[in-house]
């Protein structure tokens, strides 16, 4: 069976997030990169292959986000899967009117294939937008939940 060639956009959240609880060790799936765009200098760097597990010896490369329709010809992209959660529907819009005049499959992944299943309670720490301090505020929510003994 040929794997489906994925690209994920994002910015080092939740597409992340998508690919450790979907795609990464799900064999019906290739991840061939990772887009970006609103954190600078990271496509300097990549998804490391500690955390991209068994199917990326070599993790996974994290480029521009302007370099997507080179990205989906020079690797036979399938799906390019949108995984920002802090844009205006207008810029989703737009990337999906790129995707698709790349002749390839636009995707958004829901709750279904993407929510962690918890077995005890838990707590969320969400923000409309990244840089607004949600890893200040999830290490003090831990620090008090800690001290509680939950």
């Amino acid at each position: 069976m040929q794997k489906i060639k994925i690209v994920i956009m994002g910015a080092a959240g939740r597409d992340f997030h998508n690919f450790n609880v979907y795609f990464r060790n799900n064999d019906a799936y290739e991840v061939v990169a990772f887009t970006a765009t609103q954190i600078p200098g990271i496509e300097e760097r990549g998804y490391p292959p500690e955390l991209a597990g068994a199917n990326y010896p070599k993790g996974i490369p994290i480029y521009p986000e302007d370099e997507l329709p080179k990205l989906i010809k020079e690797h036979d992209v399938d799906q390019v899967v949108f995984a920002y959660s802090d844009v205006s529907h207008e810029y989703v819009m737009h990337k999906a009117s790129i995707v698709l005049a790349n002749d390839v499959d636009f995707r958004l992944m829901g709750p279904k294939t993407t929510m962690v299943k918890a077995k005890v309670p838990l707590v969320s720490v969400c923000a409309v937008r990244t840089g607004s301090g949600k890893s200040q505020t999830s290490r003090q929510v831990a620090k008090i939940l800690r001290k509680k003994g939950l």
